[in-house]
This record gives structure tokens, C-alpha cells and sequence, in this order.
């Protein structure tokens, strides 16, 4: 793979693989189609859970592999060191202002806290003009319908917006969503059908 990847994709995922093996299989399908496509992903860095499946199967598949890690989770997510670039820095912030500003699109996978954080942050920068890339959730196995259900219930008492609603994509199957992310990001067609 050489230092030019067709497009950037930030994925926000789980330190942990979860209960279902659905999970792992989502994980491995996002890094090889990111691969297979001359892609580069950008995460936390971390070796566990998703997120070191993901980082895993982009290199496995040709892809690069950008990740950034606070110096205070070197010991709680393990950093991967096999990254084409490892980034270590002090803070959150610094951390997430980085994964932003080196990504094309966003996706956030199934996850925990920490998932849902970098995901309703992204996405309010989003709503607030500070970035206009696009923004998707996979819902795995139906994994964000309760989330889901309740922003459809914050746009029904008037604190969410459709527009507001609409600056996400969502869907159950990863190619399709990765697929539709890429291409809202403003790259053609044919860079993404090669590949899965």
C-alpha cells in the first residue's frame, strides 16, 4: 500500500468484542472493506476488543492504519503497536481533535461509553458547522434501535430536529453504509468498487 489511501474513515468501536460473534464479523468486514478499497483507517489505537479486529483486518486487506491513543489507556487498551502511524497524546481532546481532523467520514460501530461519546460529539460538531464530512451508525444485528427509538423521541418533544436527524446514515449492513459514506465524502464511484 503506498502513503496516498483513496479516502480516510474514523471508526469508533468497542474495546470489548461484546457477546455475539455478529460483532467480531462487523469488525473484520469494516477493516477488510477499508483495505480491500486502497482505504486508511483512523482509530484509537488500541489492540482490543473491535478496534484492534478493525485495525487488523485493514492491514491484513492493504489498507493503513492510523492510530492515536492517550498516554493515561496505554495500559487499559493496550496500544497497537503494528500501526503504520501510533500516535500518543496527552489528552481525550487531543486525541479526538486529531481522529477528526484525519478523516474523511466517520462510522460508529457497536461499543460502550466511549463509543457513544465520540459519536454524539462528531456529530454535534457536525450540526454546529465545524466539520460537513458525513457521519454514519451501524446498527448491527439491531444493536442501536433503543438509541435510535429515543432521538426519534427527542425530535417528537422538540429537542432534536429532522435536520438535525438526517446528518446521520444508518444501516445493518457494513458495505452499504461504508459504501454510501465514501461516496457522500465526494469520492467517485469507481474508487469504491474495486474491492468487496
Amino acid at each position: 500500500m503506498n502513503n496516498s489511501p483513496a479516502f480516510s474513515i474514523c471508526v469508533y468501536c468497542g474495546s470489548r468484542n461484546g457477546i455475539s460473534p455478529i460483532y467480531t464479523q462487523v469488525a473484520q468486514e469494516v477493516g477488510h472493506w477499508i483495505g480491500s478499497h486502497q482505504g486508511q483507517l483512523v482509530y484509537g489505537g488500541g489492540e482490543n476488543g473491535l478496534m484492534g479486529l478493525v485495525a487488523k483486518s485493514t492491514m491484513e486487506a492493504g489498507g493503513r492504519v492510523v492510530g492515536i491513543i492517550p498516554t493515561a489507556l496505554q495500559t487499559k487498551e493496550k496500544p497497537r503497536i503494528a500501526c503504520d502511524e501510533l500516535h500518543v497524546v496527552d489528552t481525550m481532546h487531543e486525541r479526538k481533535q486529531m481522529m477528526a481532523e484525519r478523516a474523511d467520514v466517520f462510522i460508529a460501530l457497536p461499543g460502550g461509553i466511549g463509543t457513544f461519546e465520540e459519536f454524539f460529539e462528531i456529530w454535534t460538531w457536525r450540526q454546529l458547522g465545524y466539520h460537513d464530512k458525513p457521519i454514519g451508525l451501524l446498527n448491527t444485528e439491531g444493536y442501536y434501535d433503543g438509541l435510535l427509538a429515543f432521538a426519534k423521541s427527542s425530535v417528537e418533544q422538540g429537542f432534536l430536529s429532522d435536520a438535525q436527524m438526517s446528518l446521520i446514515k444508518t444501516a445493518s449492513q457494513a458495505s452499504e453504509l461504508l459504501r454510501t459514506l465514501v461516496q457522500d465524502a465526494g469520492f467517485s464511484p469507481q474508487t469504491v468498487a474495486a474491492g468487496l
